[in-house]
């Protein structure tokens, strides 16, 4: 029994020995054949040539673009930079092989150095492309290859910005050849154009700026060179508004609310110009914290910037109108005070005097008979008859001017009162116009 036991043992150790031999000898046997595979299909390969068999035979190229994240949207200088995954697959007739011969294997991956590659560029670049370095596509065993990456994109983009914070953004990515004619090189969507449209499953929809769809289009484009295939992405986005309507829109309004409040004071008040001069430094303070968040573009100025330039105008000419009226006021109430009613300027022959003086020798002369005044009394009072004419004249003459300027402060005060009533027509119609012109706005971005 102890034998028995004992070759038990040894039996299965020898079975162990040999199963772990074979295994490795197979391990060995598939590297060997990989690495055989490898040296077969660069032997005679020759990257600098299309890979056809026949010349005439067009090499078609599909592509497919999924878009990762909004990095960056540059106003001022015109540019989107984004994050992209960019897949391209073509095949090569020069790199296919049974895979039965080599062990079964039907995918090796080779560097993309030494084989050819189509010369697709996006015609929108603008600067270095940001994507990390990947120098492996893989090879299946009839010839297609699979050439993924991501990358960052900072491309050209005609920004529009008259329609912030509602504003949507149509920026195109337009991939071509740049010396193979479609003749030698086409391209070709991966997927149907539908799907890409809709793709947003690796969008990461968590900043200010929201994926709506790609859009893409096939199109031959003819020059002088020749005609040449290519194929435009349409990256639509469109900015998240809710921040800046707190921040920017409400307090803007409140800003206009309250200067269209101060019409309501009387015209002549010295109060309504220093609750203008408040609301004038409210605008200037709010436009310097305003250009911080308003993208700034040489392209189109934002509506809300119009509308607040617009509303300042709107504020000056008020202003100005009662500084000019406040003026005016001032300047007739001096003349007022330096030409009193009583002081008049001497005749040739009589002496200014005063009203009591003037009353007295009335209620004299009225107490007196006529009939039984002296001869040599007469005469003096009827030179103080003449002189007592000269000054009732004089108090007309007086009395005229003060309800001439009465008259003419009055029709100042009708006229500045017409220009104040258009004013303020004029800023409700502005603000009206501005809060319908908003609400479309939103109800356009909210029906995209």
């Amino acid at each position: 029994m102890l034998r028995q036991g004992v070759m038990a043992a040894l039996l299965s150790l020898v079975l162990v020995a040999v199963s772990g031999i074979l295994i490795t000898h197979t391990h060995h046997l598939s590297n060997s054949t990989l690495h055989h595979l490898t040296q077969k299909l660069l032997k005679n390969y020759h990257k600098g040539v299309r890979p056809v068999q026949n010349w005439t035979q067009v090499t078609t190229v599909y592509l497919d673009l999924s878009v990762h994240a909004v990095l960056d949207v540059d106003t001022q200088n015109q540019k989107l930079k984004t994050s992209v995954w960019y897949q391209e697959i073509w095949n090569d007739e020069f790199l296919a092989w049974n895979s039965s011969m080599f062990d079964g294997i039907g995918e090796i991956s080779l560097p993309l150095s030494a084989i050819w590659a189509p010369d697709i560029i996006i015609n929108e670049f603008v600067d270095i492309e940001k994507s990390p370095d990947l120098p492996y596509v893989y090879v299946n065993s009839s010839g297609t290859i699979k050439n993924n990456k991501p990358i960052q994109v900072v491309s050209a983009c005609s920004l529009e910005t008259y329609a912030f914070p509602f504003d949507t953004q149509n920026c195109s990515l337009t991939f071509n050849s740049i010396l193979h004619t479609v003749a030698d090189l086409d391209l070709a969507f991966l997927r149907s154009t539908e799907d890409i449209k809709k793709d947003k499953k690796t969008f990461v929809n968590d900043g200010e700026w929201e994926l709506l769809s790609v859009p893409s289009t096939y199109q031959v484009m003819h020059s002088e060179a020749g005609d040449f295939a290519q194929i435009q992405f349409h990256v639509v986005i469109r900015r998240r508004p809710l921040a800046y309507v707190v921040n920017l829109l409400i307090p803007s309004i409140f800003l206009m609310v309250m200067d269209l409040g101060s019409f309501y004071l009387p015209l002549s008040c010295r109060t309504r110009i220093t609750f203008k001069t408040s609301i004038l430094v409210g605008y200037t303070v709010f436009k310097v914290n305003m250009s911080n968040e308003v993208p700034r573009s040489a392209v189109s100025t934002p509506l809300i910037g119009v509308f607040l330039t617009i509303c300042m105008v709107f504020l000056v000419l008020s202003l100005s109108k009662s500084i000019v009226l406040v003026k005016f006021l001032h300047t007739e109430r001096s003349s007022r005070q330096n030409h009193p009613l009583f002081c008049f300027q001497r005749t040739s022959r009589a002496k200014p005097v005063d009203c009591a003086h003037l009353t007295r020798t009335s209620l004299i002369l009225a107490d007196s008979p006529t009939d039984v005044l002296p001869c040599h009394e007469h005469r003096p009072q009827v030179g103080f008859l003449q002189e007592a004419l000269a000054q009732l004249q004089s108090i007309s003459s007086c009395i005229q001017a003060l309800d001439q300027t009465a008259q003419q402060e009055a029709s100042w005060l009708m006229i500045l009162y017409r220009f104040d009533k258009l004013l303020f027509q004029g800023y409700l119609l502005i603000l009206g116009l501005y809060a319908i012109t908003l609400c479309s706005l939103w109800a356009v971005w909210s029906s995209l």
